[in-house]
């Protein structure tokens, strides 16, 4: 089977590099196949010999890759080869073809280089299951998972990528372009059935993990991501029921992404997207340093008539403290008090926003909030600009707040509020009305700002007609 080298020379690396940022890391290495229906134990994994099962691949040893080079883990431990000259190495790739592939649990692969599984195209690899403890450097790409797949107890998370104590963290692990359901179809579950059988979608406490283009379905939690330094891109989480993401870690970003229908089936306080803080004495006595939640939609309910309906609360982060964040062109539309909240928030930027209540029904108006932490300590040295909200409320202090617009009547500002089309109007009072001081280059959508005399107010900029 044909491997093919890495290119050396400082053009080729800047190239490489680009695409990396652009498409991820680029296959180099050699290929092979698994088939659950054509292949065959003793084939080498070839696309015409497949071979039969990808967990066998690890129960083998058939990969090489490295590991801890004694355990318990602890910070300064050298990394050992492992499964040495074995077939698979860091750099190639693992085509999978449709089929059951039940739960694939990783333990203990360290990978200097990238190792792809990915669905062979035209192909639906489904899972029960994926479950990486104490790994790095795994590509998931176009998988399915769901506890459909199988039989059994069902799985907390569909996807779970876990630091262990004993084994090790996680870290630089890319999860993309892939489908989870808890169950294809909840029309008939009952509030019960949303407690019992749905299941948490990603949840992963590592470093450097990227979670980017992935579909989620009649999920419990959304993705949840407490490591330092992710990304969480561009994914679409329809049908929850507890928090639709959240953002524990450091520097992490969470942009242009979807969460939409809450389903309100126990006493969590859903969230569209949620933060806290951990310190010395438990929640709400650290900080959360750094976050970047940029370009998301979040949407109580799409149907009215929705079962299961309840108060979404938008963008809640409760328990700081929060230094250093932007929250910047998103679109909030609850019928919750809060919609874009931080208590205990320092050098925190909320600009260019759209936060609509689509009711004017109790508990709300959804509005932004800045307060003071639980524990008394007040925000202070925040921007609050450019929002087009249905109320504002800011306290703290050197607090600079300007050019934001209630919204007092929806359809003087949008397109079709009914309809959740938040566009702005023609005559619209928040075109050019807002600062160019930190507004974002451009809008949700990606169009550059000003279009016209001046930057407009909210996540959507009027194109311009010229």
């Amino acid at each position: 089977m044909k491997r093919m080298r890495s290119c050396g020379g400082f053009l080729l690396l800047s190239v490489g590099l680009f695409f990396y940022a652009v498409l991820g890391p680029m296959v180099l290495g050699a290929e092979y196949y698994v088939d659950p229906q054509n292949g065959k134990p003793n084939n080498d994994g070839s696309k015409e010999r497949p071979w039969p099962s990808l967990q066998a691949l690890f129960d083998q040893g058939a990969i090489e890759t490295q590991t801890w080079e004694s355990l318990p883990y602890k910070p300064g431990v050298k990394l050992v080869p492992k499964n040495a000259g074995a077939t698979i190495r860091p750099g190639d790739t693992i085509w999978l073809r449709t089929g059951n592939y039940g739960r694939l649990f990783i333990q203990g692969y360290y990978n200097p280089d990238y190792i792809t599984i990915a669905a062979e195209k035209g192909h639906t690899p489904r899972f029960e299951s994926i479950h990486i403890q104490s790994g790095s450097h795994w590509i998931l790409r176009g998988l399915h998972v769901s506890p459909e797949y199988g039989e059994g107890k069902r799985p907390r998370a569909m996807i779970r990528l876990e630091s262990h104590g004993w084994r090790g963290p996680v870290h630089d692990i890319i999860v993309e372009d892939c489908r989870l359901q808890s169950a294809e179809k909840t029309d008939h579950w009952s509030a019960e059935d949303w407690n019992n059988l749905s299941c948490d979608g990603i949840l992963a406490d590592g470093e450097r993990i990227i979670v980017r283009r992935n579909y989620l379905k009649n999920v419990n939690f959304g993705i949840s991501m407490s490591g330092p330094h992710c990304l969480v891109e561009y994914n679409t989480i329809e049908n929850f029921a507890g928090d639709g993401l959240r953002g524990l870690g450091d520097y992490g970003v969470f942009q242009y992404n979807v969460v939409k229908n809450c389903y309100d089936v126990n006493a969590n306080h859903d969230d569209g997207f949620q933060s806290w803080s951990v310190g010395p004495g438990g929640v709400g006595t650290g900080v959360v340093k750094g976050l970047v939640l940029r370009g998301n939609v979040i949407i109580n309910y799409e149907d009215p008539q929705q079962p299961h309906r309840g108060a979404l609360q938008g963008i809640g982060c409760f328990d700081g403290m929060y230094e250093d964040w932007v929250i910047e062109n998103n679109v909030v539309i609850v019928d919750h008090y809060h919609g874009i909240t931080m208590g205990g928030a320092v050098r925190c930027r909320i600009v260019n926003n759209t936060v609509l209540d689509p009711t004017s029904l109790r508990p709300g108006p959804a509005a932004v909030r800045i307060g003071r932490h639980k524990n008394g300590t007040p925000s202070r040295d925040c921007i609050v600009r450019n929002n087009l909200v249905s109320a504002l409320f800011v306290n703290g202090e050197n607090m600079v707040v300007d050019h934001n617009l209630i919204v007092d009547d929806p359809a003087k500002f949008f397109v079709d509020p009914a309809r959740y089309d938040l566009h702005l109007r023609k005559d619209a009072p928040a075109i050019d009305a807002g600062a160019a001081d930190h507004a974002p280059e451009r809008d949700i959508q990606g169009t550059r700002r000003p279009q016209g005399k001046a930057v407009d107010i909210g996540a959507y900029e009027y194109p311009s007609e010229g």
